[in-house]
């Protein structure tokens, strides 16, 4: 049940999807993989939606991220992602569970790790990790959202277990990993936005997910199109 201080605070979205859709929200833990430039804006406006989180990443801030993950500061130097954005989210949500892991994921690990999750968001830069997570949603029958960007452009869809293509499906050859590539980070918090809405529309079942749908993003054309996977 939501209390009167929810009721107010959430108000604007309730009027989308009505408290019971706002109490899903309540009830619901979602894994969001990789807490950098994708995984920024899918925290931020989850916890402001009122998710309950499980922050994963093995990587500390540096300098270099401050264009696009805005939820590490230069004082969070030293300090893991997790642990750097949990406490700027707890300030933010107050009335949400916030828990992380700091690590990386791994064949040994993920079961104990990922347990009890929603849904597991994709926010990662790299495919032998994603294909980890592609893997382990199917066996659970977790929903998976996956999201990537590079320079002006980015990607996202939402897979379902039994009902869409599995992401190797769709990328069955992986990329292959650049040490270091162009993003504006304002492509990181467009398509990292998308990612969130993706997240609330399976959890309050309001709203058409991206299910064997593309969506590919060129912020630089100002150009969206849906690619059917079916």
């Amino acid at each position: 049940m939501l209390s009167d201080r929810e009721l107010e605070r959430y108000d604007r979205q309730i009027k989308i999807f009505g408290i019971e859709g706002q109490e899903k929200l309540k009830n619901a833990r979602v894994a969001i993989v990789g807490v950098g430039g994708l995984g920024s804006p899918v925290a931020y406006y989850l916890a402001a939606a009122g998710v309950n989180l499980l922050l994963i990443d093995e990587q500390k801030p540096e300098l270099s991220n401050l264009n696009r993950q805005i939820l590490h500061w230069e004082e969070d130097f030293g300090k893991p992602k997790p642990l750097s954005a949990k406490w700027k989210l707890e300030k933010l949500n107050p009335d949400i569970e916030i828990e992380t892991f700091v690590g990386r994921l791994s064949e040994d690990n993920i079961e104990d790790v990922l347990g009890n999750v929603d849904v597991i968001v994709d926010c990662l830069d790299n495919f032998e990790t994603r294909y980890l997570l592609d893997e382990y949603a199917h066996k659970k029958g977790i929903p998976l959202v996956h999201g990537a960007v590079e320079g002006l452009y980015g990607q996202v869809t939402t897979i379902i277990p039994g009902k869409t293509k599995c992401l190797r499906e769709i990328f069955p050859k992986a990329p292959e990993k650049k040490e270091s590539f162009p993003i504006l980070g304002a492509t990181a918090g467009a398509v990292g936005s998308i990612q969130a809405v993706e997240v609330i529309k399976l959890l309050t079942g309001c709203g058409e997910p991206l299910m064997n749908k593309l969506l590919i993003a060129d912020l630089a054309h100002n150009a969206f199109e849906v690619v059917e996977l079916e």
